[in-house]
């Protein structure tokens, strides 16, 4: 009688952590697949000791724009039908892969996490914060990538990626504000006429 009390119990709690489970990632995917636009501070930091910050600004479906503070000197600026990285020091243009870019998860309109092309490899939950690590086939060279939210109310708030070089990046995002309206203008990149056209695909 006891083991069987014991199966049930287990039975039970397994159904009930699933079912829990599910309902957090339906929850990840709906405000994922509503969010519309963003903009934020970010803080970049690597695992090589690299630090960064800057301007975020997305705009779905596709469109991505970050702007490096001093003295890094960097623009990333993605229209929906190609990125380009602007290196402003070097006065370098070069386009990008939407693939290589960590943040091209977000940018789509129909986000699903199905355990096909989007594999869920970490879950963590506790009262104020949730992480979610996914392996999805459009990741180009990069790593799983880690999506960290508040919980209360439900904010993106950093994403970790582990580089072709093997660096472990996360960008935390700072005062984020979403859905507001942004011009597409933000989004197109403006080479000046003195620039190179030295268009080279990075990697």
């Amino acid at each position: 009688m006891e083991r069987l009390f014991l199966a049930i119990l287990f039975t039970l709690f397994c159904h009930s952590a699933h079912a829990q489970s599910a309902e957090n990632i339906k929850k990840i995917e709906t405000y994922l697949n509503n969010l519309k636009s963003l903009q934020a501070t970010f803080v970049q930091m690597a695992s090589n000791g690299a630090t960064a910050e800057g301007r975020l600004f997305i705009k779905k479906p596709n469109k991505i724009r970050m702007e490096y503070a001093d003295p890094v000197n960097v623009l990333i600026a993605g229209d929906g039908n190609f990125i380009v990285y602007n290196d402003t020091e070097l006065d370098q243009v070069s386009h990008i892969d939407y693939d290589d870019i960590p943040a091209s998860l977000i940018l789509g309109n129909d986000i699903k996490i199905d355990g096909k092309n989007i594999k869920i490899l970490d879950f963590y939950q506790d009262s104020g914060s949730t992480s979610i690590t996914l392996d999805y086939a459009q990741k180009g060279n990069l790593g799983p990538i880690t999506l960290v939210f508040s919980n209360n109310p439900m904010e993106l708030k950093q994403w970790k990626i582990i580089d072709p070089q093997s660096v472990e990046v996360s960008v935390s995002l700072y005062d984020a504000q979403k859905d507001l309206p942004l011009d597409d203008k933000i989004f197109k990149f403006k080479e000046k006429k003195s620039s190179p056209r030295s268009y080279k695909k990075k990697r």
